[in-house]
C-alpha cells in the first residue's frame, strides 16, 4: 500500500501546478496561426490560381497575445523551481518539468510563424507523418493510405441523411445532452462562433459551434462524443483535481492522446462513418504532401480531387499551413488523429491483455498522455490524483470494454486473404 504523501508536500505540488496553469493561459496556438477571412476573399478572387500571401511579414502584423521573452523566463523559473522543492526523481515532478520544456517549444514555434523553424517545432511536438510507431512497422502516412484503400469501395452515399439542423437548434440540442453528460457542472456552454474554423470546437467548459454550418443528427452525435464526452470531460476532470491541477490543461503533446481518445470513443459508439474516417485520412495525406514540397495550392488541389468543394479544399488546405507559410512546412497537429488513435488503442489492447484495466480509466483523469501513464497510476495511489469523475459509458464499463477488445485482439489474428477465398461464393 502506497503512503499517502504529508499535506506540506501536497501543498507544494498544488502551488507549482497552479503557477503552470497561470503561465499557459494566455497562449493560444490556434488563435495565433489562424489566417484572416481577408486571406481567403483574395484566394478566390484570383479564381484559386495565386498563393496566399502568408509568410513571416504577414504574422508580424498579428502580434502575440503575450510577451513570449516574459513567458519563456516564466516556465524556466517554474521548472527551476519544480526540481528546488520537489527534487530531480520526483514523477509529479517530472510530468511538470516536461510540461515546462514543450510550453517553452510551442512559444518557440509561435515566434517562428511564417518561418521552417515552426514547421520542424511542429514535427517534433505532434509528430511527422513519415514517423513509424516501430522500426520496420508502416508510417503514419502508410496508415493513413492502408485505411483510404479499406474505404475505397465504400460509396460516399450510404443513405448519409441531409444537413438540416442550423447552428441554433445544434447549439440547443447539444447543450442539453452537456447538462445531462455533466450533472455536477452545469457551467458547460454551448454557444455559437464565427471565430472558428472546423464546424465546431471545445474548450475547457464549453463547445463552440461555427455560425454558419449544418448538421445533421450523426454529426450532433459526434460532437457530443468527441468534443463533450472527452475533451470537455477530461478538462473538466483535472479541473476537479485538488492537487495536480496542471491536469486540466496537461503538455502540448497530450493533444495526440486527447484526440486519439475521440477517435476512439466516436467508432466504439457507433457514431462515426466512412466519410469522416477519409476526412482524417485526407488530413494525413496531405500533411505528407506538404512535407514533401507541395505548396499551398498543389494541396487545395489534391482535396479537390478528392471531391471537395472550393470551400472545403480552401478551409482544408489552409489547416495543413496556418501557422507556417504558403510553400512552407505544414502544421502536423492533425496527425494527432490518427497517430492518437493508433496508440490509445494499442494501449487499451495491453492493458487488457495483461490484466491491468484499472489503468485504463485514468486516461479521463484530466489531459494526460500516455507516456505518463504507469505515473498516474503511482499518483493516485499516493493520494495526489483523483480518479476520474466523468466517464463516457464506454469506460466507465470495464466488463464491456475488455471483452470487446478481446475479440477485436483475436479477430486481427485471422488472414482475410484467406477468409476472402472462402467467402467467395457467399459473398
Amino acid at each position: 500500500m502506497a503512503v499517502k504523501q504529508s499535506e506540506q508536500y501536497q501543498l507544494v505540488i498544488r502551488s507549482l501546478s497552479d503557477r503552470l496553469v497561470e503561465a499557459q493561459a494566455p497562449i493560444r496556438v490556434l488563435d495565433a496561426i489562424k489566417w484572416d477571412d481577408s486571406v481567403r476573399e483574395e484566394f478566390f478572387r484570383k479564381r484559386c490560381k495565386s498563393l496566399p500571401p502568408v509568410d513571416a511579414d504577414y504574422y508580424a502584423q498579428r502580434p502575440l497575445s503575450f510577451d513570449p521573452a516574459e513567458r519563456l523566463q516564466l516556465f524556466q523559473d517554474i521548472e527551476r523551481d519544480i526540481t528546488r522543492q520537489l527534487g530531480t526523481f520526483s514523477p509529479v515532478g517530472q510530468i511538470m518539468r516536461r510540461m515546462c520544456r514543450e510550453y517553452r517549444m510551442v512559444i518557440r514555434m509561435l515566434e517562428g510563424r511564417g518561418t521552417p523553424e515552426f514547421g520542424r517545432i511542429s514535427q517534433e511536438l505532434y509528430g511527422s507523418a513519415s514517423d513509424a510507431f516501430h522500426a520496420g512497422d508502416p508510417t503514419i502516412t502508410d496508415l493513413g493510405i492502408m485505411l483510404s484503400e479499406s474505404l475505397s469501395n465504400i460509396g460516399n452515399d450510404l443513405g448519409r441523411e441531409p444537413k438540416t439542423i442550423a447552428a441554433p437548434e445544434a447549439v440547443a440540442i447539444l447543450q442539453d445532452r452537456m447538462n445531462q453528460a455533466f450533472p455536477d457542472d452545469q457551467a458547460v456552454r454551448v454557444f455559437e462562433s464565427d471565430g472558428i474554423v472546423a464546424d465546431a470546437a471545445a474548450g475547457a467548459d464549453y463547445i463552440k459551434i461555427r455560425s454558419d454550418a449544418m448538421f445533421n443528427q450523426r454529426d450532433l452525435k459526434i460532437l457530443a462524443v468527441h468534443e463533450g464526452m472527452v475533451h470537455v470531460a477530461t478538462s473538466l476532470n483535472g479541473q476537479h483535481q485538488p492537487i495536480c491541477t496542471f491536469l486540466a490543461k496537461g503538455p502540448p503533446s497530450s493533444t495526440v492522446t486527447q484526440e486519439g481518445l475521440a477517435i476512439l470513443m466516436e467508432v466504439i459508439t457507433f457514431a462515426s462513418y466512412p466519410a469522416r474516417l477519409r476526412k482524417l485520412t485526407n488530413r494525413t495525406r496531405a500533411i505528407q504532401l506538404a512535407e514533401s514540397g507541395a505548396n499551398f495550392l498543389e494541396v487545395f488541389e489534391f482535396y479537390r480531387g478528392e471531391g471537395y468543394s472550393r470551400e472545403d479544399s480552401y478551409a482544408n488546405a489552409s489547416r495543413v499551413f496556418r501557422g507556417s507559410s504558403s510553400e512552407g512546412l505544414p502544421f502536423t497537429k492533425d496527425l494527432a488523429y490518427l497517430k492518437g488513435f493508433i496508440l490509445t488503442y494499442n494501449y487499451i489492447q495491453l492493458a487488457v491483455r495483461k490484466g491491468k484495466l484499472q489503468q485504463i480509466p485514468l486516461l479521463f483523469c484530466g489531459k494526460t498522455t500516455l507516456e505518463d501513464m504507469r505515473t498516474l497510476g503511482q499518483l493516485v495511489d499516493e493520494g495526489l490524483v483523483v480518479p476520474p469523475r466523468y466517464l463516457p459509458e464506454p469506460f466507465a464499463d470495464l466488463n464491456a470494454l475488455s471483452a470487446w477488445m478481446c475479440f477485436s485482439g483475436f479477430l486481427t489474428n485471422l488472414s482475410l486473404e484467406r477468409i476472402e477465398a472462402d467467402y467467395a461464393n457467399i459473398l
